[in-house]
């Protein structure tokens, strides 16, 4: 990690666009065809494009720098086998016990249920563990284990690594089997880590489908703040 300050301008570059504002809506076209996939194609995704992935999940922002998150690309089928017993079994739970009604309700038009075939189906799933401190089981190292705004830190991550994926024409999917203690038994991680995230990548099924939702508004989503008496929605 250095500790000293460099010229943004000598390590680092920021893009430069003729029309920075048709660069931004363009961008936000691309974001905006980026759905949520539960029916995977089984074509297969080479190495070298996930890590490529991961290296850019990996430039987000982090608290004092501290880059806490493990990122655990999953192609074995067996593993992926025992990843999907597991998840099933507590989405059983929580579709039959843990879940209130309202919850259930909300969730009819996503056509989810505890069957997650997808874990089986994507050749690759990405999971993400937050680093919660040392490692327990290994001697301190020179950055003595410490982590800050670990939750927020990953979130950017896992956002960017989203990102990513669509603008090489992969789909994913954010899933979050609860409790996910699960993962850190069948994939061997260290006490000091937790998962975060499931992540099933992959190209979409020829005939997926997804439901027919919408975003909000700009206007439900911004309020720009100009001074006393000047805030505006929008």
């Amino acid at each position: 990690m250095a500790e000293e300050s460099v010229p943004l301008f000598k390590r680092h570059s920021l893009p430069e666009h003729a029309d920075p504002l048709e660069q931004a809506a363009g961008f936000r076209q691309l974001m905006e065809g980026r759905r949520s996939v539960r029916e995977f194609s089984d074509r297969d995704v080479p190495e070298s494009l996930v890590r490529e992935l991961i290296r850019t999940a990996g430039t987000a922002p982090s608290g004092a720098n501290k880059q806490p998150w493990r990122f655990v690309a999953v192609k074995d089928a067996k593993l992926k086998s025992k990843i999907r017993a597991a998840a099933e079994a507590e989405e059983r739970l929580f579709y039959e016990k843990r879940a209130s009604q309202t919850w259930l309700d909300d969730l009819k038009p996503f056509m989810t249920d505890a069957e997650k075939p997808f874990i089986e189906k994507a050749p690759w799933i990405i999971v993400v563990f937050k680093v919660m401190g040392p490692d327990p089981d290994q001697p301190l190292d020179d950055d003595n284990g410490r982590v800050y705004y670990v939750n927020e830190s990953v979130g950017i991550a896992c956002g960017m690594f989203l990102a990513a994926a669509h603008n090489a024409g992969l789909a994913t999917l954010t899933h979050t089997p609860s409790p996910m203690k699960f993962l850190t038994g069948i994939l061997e991680r260290p006490g000091n880590e937790r998962p975060f995230l499931l992540i099933p990548l992959g190209y979409p099924a020829a005939d997926c489908m997804v439901p027919d939702i919408g975003r909000k508004d700009i206007d439900q989503i911004l309020t720009i703040d100009l001074g006393t008496d000047q805030s505006t929605t929008g």
